[in-house]
């Protein structure tokens, strides 16, 4: 059952999901320092130590455009696997693990305002909507 469950992040006042299986841990940003690296791609935040491995830090809100918000106590960094590689993505808050049967689920609409191949479907509950993000698309299988 666990292919229809995303954790569930906030930029700004949108809800995003990464399908949970992707997702390695969830650190807050006050026990981690992110280390600046020069001449990275603005989206690149820098990179953190997490026990031993150098991970590179993507800002999710520099990489979609959505206009900065200071860090702050809600802040964290989602740890992802990608082409076997720890990437961390900085997002605003995380909230919360959902669980979408197939009825739930849709396609996205063609005119999002992100790029729509990073958006893998719609989630929709009662609540609210929440796009589902392909990660291996945002991150393009590299982060640099």
């Amino acid at each position: 059952m666990t292919k229809n469950q995303y954790v569930v992040f906030s930029l700004g006042e949108e809800e995003y999901g990464i399908n949970i299986l992707a997702v390695s841990e969830i650190n807050r940003l006050k026990e981690i320092e992110i280390t600046k690296v020069p001449k990275a791609p603005e989206y690149i935040e820098g990179i953190i130590n997490l026990r031993g491995d150098v991970v590179p830090v993507v800002n999710l809100r520099k990489k979609f455009n959505i206009g900065m918000k200071d860090l702050d106590k809600e802040t964290r960094i989602i740890v992802v696997k990608i082409n076997f590689q720890n990437v961390g993505i900085l997002v605003d808050k995380v909230g919360h693990v959902a669980v979408f049967e197939e009825h739930e689920l849709s396609a996205p609409p063609e005119e999002i305002v992100i790029d729509s191949n990073y958006i893998a479907g719609v989630g929709k509950k009662d609540e609210g909507m929440v796009f589902l993000l392909d990660i291996d698309k945002v991150l393009g299988g590299k982060i640099s």
